[in-house]
């Protein structure tokens, strides 16, 4: 039995400036938006909060 990791990256879009973004689901720090420098996840101690909107989950 293979075991597939429930972590994943997603594709997500700034609510302001609508920069797309790659992010980890899990992530270790807060993650801004590289364009306008708004939160668009924040650390949770497993699961991040999500600040965008998710486009995409990729594999």
């Amino acid at each position: 039995m293979i075991v597939k990791p429930r972590s994943r990256f997603i594709k997500i879009k700034c609510q302001d400036c609508g920069n797309e973004q790659i992010v980890f689901n899990k992530p270790a720090t807060t993650v801004r938006c590289l364009i306008c420098g708004k939160t668009l996840i924040e650390t949770r101690g497993g699961l991040g909060k999500i600040n965008g909107k998710i486009l995409e989950e990729l594999e």
